[in-house]
């Protein structure tokens, strides 16, 4: 799914001017910013889902200490929605406004945030903390890397896209096999493609800034798929990391 809206925005050109520029600083900086507030939005809605019997036991099967031990029907469908709600949006929104994006963007943000609640049910506190902490420390190193560096990542990019399709369709195989060395090889490869993602998609918005220019309608716009990009990313890398480093709860 965090492929979703890469390059399609302007055509990126071959070569920027790329000192120090304020407005890609400003840009950047919302993209950021938005993509944190969705992080803090997602945590939020799954802490309240996981919390909240009512809801919890709408979606989710769970033992008497609260640990998650299935899905109902309601759970599944919900597990799927925001890959639908991209793969959806990516035909449905071909000329997008900066308010139509937004809103897509705070709709996946609470669809994850509400399936993610699993992890909640799953996991305990400390080492969901733990994980993402690992994984916010990974994520600013290699954003950096995607920032700073001089290299054209776009061929890389374009492979590692493959790979997410390649890794979805594994995902859903091993849904019927249930094989754990595959389960552990997905995850594996998950960690490493979205690391690799997250370095591509910040050069392609630094890119994409000055394809742009000054029209304002396109940089809100930008602003929205960039952060929505940046932030599948991130979770993506988190649901990968945590299946190795978090603790199960009992």
């Amino acid at each position: 799914m965090s492929d979703f809206e890469r390059g399609a925005t302007r055509s990126i050109p071959q070569a920027a001017d790329m000192s120090m520029d304020a407005g890609l600083r400003a840009f950047m900086l919302g993209v950021y910013n938005k993509m944190a507030l969705g992080l803090l939005l997602s945590a939020a809605v799954a802490y309240a889902v996981a919390t909240v019997p009512a809801i919890r036991d709408i979606l989710f099967l769970v033992s008497e200490t609260g640990a998650f031990r299935g899905y109902t029907l309601p759970g599944m469908i919900l597990a799927f929605a925001p890959l639908a709600l991209v793969l959806i949006a990516g035909f449905a929104m071909r000329n997008p406004s900066p308010a139509g994006s937004a809103a897509l963007y705070w709709t996946i943000v609470s669809v994850i945030g509400a399936s993610g609640a699993v992890w909640v049910l799953r996991y305990t506190g400390g080492s969901i903390a733990s994980t993402f902490l690992i994984t916010a420390t990974a994520f600013g190193a290699l954003s950096l890397v995607g920032y700073t560096t001089k290299r054209d990542l776009t061929g890389m990019g374009s492979f590692l896209i493959m790979g997410v399709w390649g890794l979805l369709l594994a995902s859903i195989v091993n849904i019927f096999l249930q094989q754990p060395a595959l389960y552990w090889i997905i995850n594996a490869l998950g960690v490493l493609i979205f690391a690799g993602l997250t370095a591509y998609d910040t050069q392609r918005l630094k890119m994409t800034y000055y394809a742009i220019g000054g029209d304002q309608t396109a940089l809100g716009v930008a602003t929205n798929y960039g952060a929505l990009s940046l932030y599948l990313d991130f979770i993506n890398m988190f649901q990968f990391l945590l299946a190795f480093l978090g603790v199960r709860r009992e």
